[in-house]
């Protein structure tokens, strides 16, 4: 149950995004079902074990994916609501840790092993939260990117 109570909150994170960003209404139902869909996948590949930039990349391929055909059903681009959906899974706590950790490095701790360590967390969460951001655009932008010259309608057939 607390899958799907959190593919739930990341819809609506998804859809005060959209909000946010002044999207129409009739986009607003998409944001959150695609928010709910990258929720529900997180969720469930994180509880399988698989790591998070991979778990980030499938999916922000979903909503790439998903946003194509939706975009075609109610007349709007796609990046109106798969920007917004994708939005929650940025990694603001590996960023959040890495700042910690460099403010930490740079004007608290004087012993060697303590500022060892402090690199390592900067490193590890950084690069973390690098490749996720990386993980996320390509997820979103490659389907768009390489389907863009087709269009559904020809797709469908």
């Amino acid at each position: 149950m607390k899958i799907f109570e959190l593919a739930l909150w990341t819809g609506i994170a998804g859809v005060g995004f959209g909000i946010l960003f002044n999207i129409p209404r009739k986009a607003i139902l998409t944001v959150f079902i695609l928010g709910f869909g990258v929720g529900l996948i997180k969720s469930v590949l994180l509880k399988m074990g698989l790591n998070i930039i991979i778990v980030s990349f499938i999916a922000a391929l979903f909503v790439g994916i998903f946003s194509m055909p939706l975009a075609h059903k109610i007349h709007q681009p796609p990046v109106v609501f798969s920007i917004p959906a994708v939005i929650p899974m940025i990694p603001g706590y590996f960023a959040y840790k890495t700042v910690l950790a460099t403010m930490n490095f740079t004007f608290m701790e004087a012993a060697t092993e303590k500022r060892l360590e402090l690199i390592d967390t900067i490193f590890t969460n950084g690069f973390t939260m690098l490749f996720i951001l990386i993980s996320l655009t390509l997820g979103i932008s490659l389907p768009l990117l390489l389907l863009r010259k087709s269009t559904i309608k020809k797709l469908d057939k």
